[in-house]
């Protein structure tokens, strides 16, 4: 379910710098003000330690899974050879985008454009991770353990849950979204990147 969240926000998120072993998209990132009730329903969103494991409540359900996780298991397998850390990275990405209401490809998509799907991989502004979460966050609505960001359920959970954020201040609209995720709002080459990223792990299940 979407995460209601007011229109104020805070932070920007670094997500695309160079990263290390590759370029990607730099932006400019600081950190705002942000109302009371956003840290609060971001920080509640953070704490909630349930393991990804999807809840799927009917056979057709469970069938669309296994049949969207077939096929992005066999795409990935060329980037994520391990099977046990692509299931890892699969179930998380399921679990975490369909939890803050976003499309699990899209997520798969910036995070192939954030971080070439490398769990440690740093900025040079510090940015960490698959989705490349500033470490700033985890003071704004996390504990402070800027270490946490390589675990990578905690990683998804930021990075989802932020962008969630912005596509609701944005009231909906996914370019402007991105842009502030980036940190270069109105500039078209980091949204571009992901929707370009997006359609090659867009997923049509069988009848």
């Amino acid at each position: 379910m979407p995460l209601q969240l007011a229109p104020l926000i805070g932070g920007m998120l670094l997500t695309a710098g160079l990263l290390l072993g590759g370029a990607a998209y730099a932006g400019n990132q600081k950190e705002e003000a942000m109302a009371d009730s956003v840290r609060l329903a971001l920080a509640n969103a953070i704490a909630d330690a349930r393991p990804p494991k999807p809840i799927l409540r009917t056979e057709q359900a469970r069938q669309r899974y296994q049949q969207w996780f077939d096929e992005m298991s066999r795409r990935l397998a060329k980037r994520i050879p391990d099977e046990f850390s692509r299931t890892e990275l699969l179930e998380t990405v399921w679990y975490e985008s369909t939890r803050a209401g976003l499309d699990p490809a899209m997520v798969l998509g910036l995070i192939q454009v954030e971080s070439a799907y490398r769990k440690y991989a740093i900025s040079i502004a510090g940015a960490r991770g698959y989705m490349q979460v500033m470490p700033f966050w985890t003071k704004v609505i996390g504990d402070g353990d800027r270490r946490r960001l390589f675990h990578m359920q905690t990683n998804l959970r930021y990075g989802c849950s932020i962008l969630r954020m912005y596509i609701d201040m944005e009231k909906g609209d996914l370019y402007l979204a991105l842009g502030r995720y980036n940190g270069s709002r109105g500039k078209p080459q980091y949204p571009n990147a992901v929707f370009a990223a997006w359609k090659k792990w867009e997923f049509k299940p069988s009848a």
